[in-house]
């Protein structure tokens, strides 16, 4: 008798989405580049430096011994550290893929560099570049996606998600618990309902003769 399979979890076939998450690496992979040639140029422009290719693709140019390799390293810093990790928040919004995507769009840009230099990268300026360039990615980007997760979400004026101080919560609660009786609601003979000074507890009174019995 074949044995029958169980039916899929719900929401399980929506959790692997290859096809989602392959087009947000290539939106931020296309916005690393983007940003970097509009850096660039404007740089380019401001300082009178001719703009190519290379400054892009290229490893060469970022170097510790000139003023050009030392700028091109604060691009690429503010790029991929700051603008990626700002486009993390806003499109992934999930503090536990940061990582991922951070490191991920690093690789892929040490792949391309070296498929078009043919070589990999032998300055010790551009390796210290991109990995400070990914950590301040991951440490932006998480911090960021935790905060918009962490916030209050309210549902008809009432807060059903979210953080609540300890004032408030204390607040509520003891709203709640001085609301009396509802209109047309009585005690029942020999019985009552009361609360402490503090308004932490409460009791209840209970008839003398059902006490001794």
């Amino acid at each position: 008798m074949a044995r029958r399979r169980k039916p899929p979890r719900a929401g399980a076939l929506l959790e692997l989405r290859p096809l989602k998450i392959a087009t947000q690496i290539a939106t931020l992979q296309a916005l690393y580049y983007l940003t970097a040639v509009i850096l660039m140029l404007f740089t380019t422009l401001v300082a009178g430096m001719s703009f190519s290719v290379n400054m892009i693709l290229g490893w060469d140019a970022v170097r510790g011994d000139t003023t050009q390799g030392w700028l091109l390293s604060l691009i690429w810093l503010f790029d991929g550290g700051l603008c990626m990790a700002v486009a993390i928040i806003l499109l992934i919004a999930r503090s536990k893929l940061v990582p991922d995507f951070a490191l991920t769009i690093h690789l892929l840009h040490l792949l391309l560099t070296a498929l078009y230099t043919r070589s990999l990268p032998r300055h010790s300026m551009w390796w210290m570049t991109m990995a400070a360039s990914a950590a301040m990615a991951v440490a932006v980007g998480t911090w960021g996606c935790q905060h918009r997760e962490l916030r209050p979400v309210f549902f008809g004026r009432r807060r059903i998600l979210g953080t609540t101080s300890a004032p408030a919560a204390l607040e509520e609660g003891h709203a709640g618990l001085e609301a009396g009786p509802a209109d047309g609601e009585a005690l029942s003979p020999g019985r009552g309902g009361g609360r402490g000074q503090d308004g932490a507890g409460e009791y209840e009174m209970v008839n003398m003769k059902q006490a001794r019995d």
